[in-house]
């Protein structure tokens, strides 16, 4: 189960106008921002990644609105563990659990959680936080992630994991996040 004290998010390549073209858009976008919002509230790292954004474009308005100014690793690789950047600021993190969201499933996202897999990440995908631009190229690279040992989980049960229990200082506030 993830733990939010040993997870990162990383949110990979959700740029405008590119994820306005992906399968269930609306979807990947809303849970995008479930996810972002209670990571802040977990007080989790985030990993902002953008494909060069000087052709895609920067990332969504409504998410960046709650990343605020934190900065996205820029990248022209698939993978984004082939960022030296990317690699750095995952190891600033000193998480071990990487909870993985963004476009395009079969392209950016795969090749990520491939390599991820490589070191040692538990990596978890929220299947309903990631998309391609048709279902068949998602709902294959969600096949290929799990048989390489990610952990294929949805939004609100990778949040409930964290969240661990119906009480706190930090359930009321969550609570709002998820309903």
């Amino acid at each position: 189960m993830l733990v939010k004290e040993n997870a990162a998010l990383l949110l990979i390549d959700m740029q405008g106008k590119l994820a306005q073209s992906m399968f269930e858009p609306d979807m990947v976008l809303e849970n995008c921002a479930k996810l972002i919002q209670a990571a802040k509230l977990f007080e989790m790292p985030i990993l902002i990644l953008e494909q060069y954004p000087k052709g895609l474009g920067p990332t969504a308005p409504s998410l960046r609105e709650l990343l605020g100014d934190q900065p996205a690793i820029e990248k022209v690789f698939f993978s984004a563990c082939d960022s030296e950047e990317f690699q750095k600021q995952l190891r600033d993190a000193g998480r071990r659990q990487l909870l993985v969201a963004g476009i395009e499933a079969h392209v950016c996202v795969y090749q990520t959680v491939r390599d991820l897999l490589k070191q040692p990440y538990e990596v978890h995908v929220a299947s309903d936080a990631v998309s391609s631009r048709t279902e068949w190229n998602r709902n294959i690279a969600l096949e290929r992630m799990r048989e390489m040992g990610a952990v294929i989980t949805s939004t609100e049960m990778a949040l409930f994991e964290m969240m661990r229990a119906a009480k706190g200082d930090l359930f009321k506030p969550f609570a709002q996040i998820v309903k």
